[in-house]
């Protein structure tokens, strides 16, 4: 009950506030006490949420002889403790998300979610926490939720105080200062068949780089990132360099892509909002990368609670499964993923009505030890759902990456069509390049560069 009250106090004050501004002193003196220092509720829930422990995961041993590839998963002796089948999934309604209930409509003889025990095991380095409690008391949205100012390195709302606030916090939220990822696209047909696209792409986040002291300090810029396709054949070559504002009211999305067709650079507008996802055969936009990603502002955002629900959680079994039986008609191989009962802040996106969107609306979940989204529902202008999301996530418990991120993958299943998409997937690739990584400098982020990676 104690939960329960916390929880509907929170939610109405998030509903009823306009505020864009920081926290009072005695709400962000809560980190570190019955908060955790990221701002999640540290105790569980009679739902089957665990208690936050704010340990990491040792991986000391598990990483003894560890060549670099697949995290070897830490979890490994864990077994179910129940499976949700269409059959019965009404004894677990309260458990499923939309999108959920929608899946096992849909596969009723394939797709399961098989449920483990709930392991916060998300911890991030204590800079990343004393960050966040500064943030907590100077972090704020301007220029009509377009922007942040004062923030830096962590979630810039740790409390937040209204949903404009908890999308900023997804996007803003904590994955180191560089990293590299060798992963795959793929987009299977109704029958399963698939081509492997594959793919690298290469992230400086300024925003989390410790000798910044304010957002102001980084001249607009929140992301650098550069991606480059292999493979396939007709694919491989093509390039495409963003740089992420950090308030968009000021000066939008700046992309370039390069083809080798042309042998051109050219500046590319069109990779923001719903315009086609970079390799993704139609299936998803531009701004579903990541789960979401750029400017909120063709929506009106409002909060529709913080609600335990099962995610895709510690997906370590799925980076190694070979992809002959990880990808398969209609979904993911359902046998290999990994749901744990988790708080997510839900939010709503509706569009507004003088603005353009294939999606009229959008639902976020998000989840409260990290900030990242792990699941959403897409409505088309009927108002009827469309494209459901899952991210899965997990901790990178290597000591020089200490923080969580998308394990397993990016899904974005398509009910009109049949199939869905599947993104940032590393079955047989490496685990992230963390370290190493010096090259990554804005100066290695311009089209000049562009067109020599793309040779």
């Amino acid at each position: 009950m104690k939960h329960q009250f916390l929880t509907t106090a929170l939610t109405l004050s998030l509903v009823a506030s306009g505020a864009m501004a920081a926290v009072p002193a005695k709400v962000a003196d809560r980190l570190g006490k019955d908060l955790t220092p990221m701002g999640a509720e540290k105790a569980g829930s009679r739902s089957g949420v665990d208690n936050w422990s704010g340990r990491q995961v040792d991986g000391r041993k598990i990483l003894a002889g560890y060549d670099g590839g697949a995290l070897p998963n830490p979890f490994a002796a864990d077994k179910p403790l129940y499976t949700i089948t269409a059959a019965n999934a009404g004894d677990y309604a309260s458990q499923l998300t939309v999108g959920h209930k929608a899946l096992l409509k849909a596969y009723p003889d394939s797709y399961r979610l098989h449920v483990y025990k709930s392991r916060r095991s998300c911890t991030y380095p204590d800079f990343v926490y004393k960050a966040a409690a500064r943030n907590a008391a100077v972090g704020q949205v301007v220029d009509g939720g377009n922007g942040i100012s004062e923030a830096i390195m962590a979630a810039p709302f740790p409390i937040p105080s209204s949903a404009l606030e908890i999308v900023w916090n997804h996007t803003l939220r904590y994955r180191g200062e560089r990293i590299a990822r060798d992963f795959n696209y793929a987009a299977p047909t109704t029958s399963g068949d698939y081509t492997l696209t594959f793919t690298r792409d290469e992230v400086v986040f300024p925003y989390s780089n410790a000798q910044n002291q304010r957002a102001e300090d980084l001249n607009n810029i929140s992301i650098y990132f550069v991606a480059y396709t292999s493979s396939p054949a007709r694919r491989a070559g093509n390039v495409v360099l963003v740089h992420e504002t950090l308030n968009m009211a000021k000066e939008g999305r700046k992309a370039w892509t390069y083809s080798p067709g042309t042998r051109r650079v050219r500046r590319a507008p069109n990779i923001a909002y719903d315009n086609p996802i970079t390799n993704g055969d139609g299936l998803g936009t531009s701004d579903q990368y990541d789960g979401y990603n750029g400017a909120p502002d063709r929506y009106n955002w409002t909060v529709l609670g913080k609600l335990d629900r099962l995610s895709q959680q510690n997906n370590y079994n799925a980076v190694h499964t070979p992809y002959e039986t990880f990808l398969q008609a209609g979904h993911v191989n359902q046998d290999v993923m990994r749901y744990e009962m988790r708080r997510q802040w839900v939010v709503e996106g509706t569009l507004k009505g003088t603005a353009r969107h294939i999606y009229a609306k959008r639902v976020l979940r998000m989840d409260e030890d990290s900030n990242q989204m792990t699941a959403g529902e897409m409505y088309d202008g009927r108002g009827e759902l469309w494209r459901i999301q899952e991210i899965g996530q997990a901790p990178d418990y290597r000591p020089e990456a200490h923080t969580c991120w998308t394990t397993g993958g990016e899904f974005t299943y398509d009910l009109l069509a049949g199939r869905y998409l599947g993104l940032a997937m590393k079955s047989g690739r490496p685990a992230n390049f963390v370290t190493g990584l010096e090259r990554l400098t804005p100066d290695y982020y311009t089209p000049a560069n562009v067109r020599r990676l793309g040779r």
